[in-house]
């Protein structure tokens, strides 16, 4: 069973926003859909920009270097399916985020 990190508050991330966290050296993009939280990786396969500092429109963030996008409930590129980016657990507890890296997950 993967170990949940707590990695931000809930009011640190308001809704339509997101923020790049740190988990076990790996780094984590959190997105805040509409009081939802997700979690995928926070690199783009594309040419490596920061997921986490892209904008959010609705459930999918646009890579701030290339413009890829991608749905961070699914880690799916809604233009391609076959390019998509490792999704975390998560999970709210209370008023803390906490992420866990899925099996495997480097």
């Amino acid at each position: 069973m993967p170990k949940f990190v707590t990695v931000a508050m809930v009011d640190e991330i308001p809704p339509g926003t997101g923020k790049t966290v740190e988990v076990h050296g790996v780094w984590i993009a959190l997105f805040n859909v509409a009081g939802s939280f997700y979690a995928v990786d926070s690199t783009c396969p594309h040419a490596g920009g920061p997921l986490g500092e892209g904008s959010l429109n609705g459930e999918v963030v646009e890579c701030p270097w290339h413009g890829w996008k991608f749905n961070v409930c699914t880690g799916r590129r809604p233009d391609n399916p076959d390019f998509t980016v490792a999704c975390c657990p998560i999970r709210v507890d209370g008023n803390q985020v906490k992420v866990a890296l899925p099996d495997g997950f480097t």
